[in-house]
């Protein structure tokens, strides 16, 4: 049974303990959503590692899961395996003792936990995710593709196609001859 969770934990506590202070925290069965065109095709395993720092929380995430797709050259689905490597440092943006708001223009691109000290994992997550999407996956790496012709999968069994079918405006290619052979064999 997989649990769909917006991968948020508290560290109020582990802030509130000296620097060098650690917890690891399992990360098992979890589902999320990553973006309207990409879906996780197995659910989020791995560990999250929390080491309070002299300004923050070190934050390491090893996870494995598999996100669904299709095959660039023959569209068959296939199931892509990634593995997520986190290493960010999230720094408070309230003071623990007082509960002011910390000044953030030193580094404001900085990953920051939310104002309940709170480490929201989920979009660094998604963004490891997009980061380790492969461009063009291939069910299998000397993938045949597809025929130009039929559209069938180029494989063992396909049937071949007559060159008649050639666009008359390349036509002139068929004499091409490279290094004294035809190009077509």
């Amino acid at each position: 049974m997989t649990r769909a969770e917006p991968l948020t934990f508290p560290l109020a506590g582990l802030l509130g303990e000296s620097p060098g202070a650690r917890r690891e925290i399992p990360i098992e069965r979890l589902v999320m959503p990553i973006s309207d065109d990409l879906r996780l095709a197995s659910p989020l395993e791995g560990s999250l590692r929390l080491a309070r720092t002299n300004r923050g929380v070190l934050v390491e995430a090893r996870i494995a899961t598999s996100i669904g797709g299709s095959c660039s050259r023959c569209l068959r689905e296939l199931e892509i395996p990634l593995r997520l490597q986190i290493d960010e440092e999230a720094l408070p943006s309230l003071d623990l003792g007082s509960g002011q708001q910390l000044d953030r223009s030193a580094e404001p691109d900085a990953l920051r936990l939310t104002d309940h000290h709170e480490l929201e994992l989920g979009p660094l997550v998604r963004e490891a995710v997009l980061l380790a999407e492969p461009i063009a996956p291939l069910c299998e790496p000397d993938c045949p593709g597809l025929c130009i012709t039929c559209g069938a999968r180029l494989d063992e069994g396909h049937p071949s196609h007559p060159d008649d079918d050639i666009d008359p405006r390349l036509a002139a290619l068929r004499g091409f001859v490279v290094d004294g052979e035809p190009e077509n064999g």
